[in-house]
């Protein structure tokens, strides 16, 4: 399997899980985030979201994103949102809200993609990402968060 301990990942703090994702396949990535850590692991990340929210750089943003992660156990799915409006962020999982945007995506796309490993044009491009609504805001969503960079 792959030398990443999924056990461990609740206490990585954000750039070493970006530096971990680096290091893995798209395979190892896609088997860990199809297996019993699953859950773990995509709260884990959606719950840094607002830790990682920079205000400033979002200012008048008014956003709903939904993100779902394809790729789970027996082929099933997780949405969460990220909520951006009056400069803060909020997380919600299994919305149920429309959303302003939504993004459909692999659990090594969505990987790659938060840590800036990924390329999201080209993702876009070959389908591995799908967008749909306001794709300004799908464009605009990464400069909003001070993430690490693997």
């Amino acid at each position: 399997m792959t030398h990443f301990d999924p056990t461990t990942f609740a206490t990585m703090d954000p750039a070493e899980f970006a530096a971990t994702v680096r290091t893995l396949s798209d395979k190892e990535i896609n088997e860990v985030m199809g297996g019993e850590h699953r859950q773990r692991i995509l709260d884990a990340i959606f719950d840094r979201f607002p830790t990682l929210f920079n205000p400033e750089k979002a200012k008048g943003a008014d956003a709903r994103v939904n993100w779902r992660i394809t790729g789970g156990p027996g082929g099933s799915d997780d949405t969460y949102a990220v909520v951006i409006k009056d400069g803060t962020c909020a997380v919600e999982k299994s919305p149920t809200q429309e959303p302003t945007t939504s993004i459909m995506l692999g659990p090594a796309e969505f990987a790659k993609l938060i840590t800036g490993s990924g390329n999201p044009t080209m993702m876009v491009m070959t389908g591995k990402i799908k967008a749909r609504g306001d794709l300004s805001a799908a464009m605009a969503f990464q400069n909003w968060f001070d993430t690490p960079k693997g």
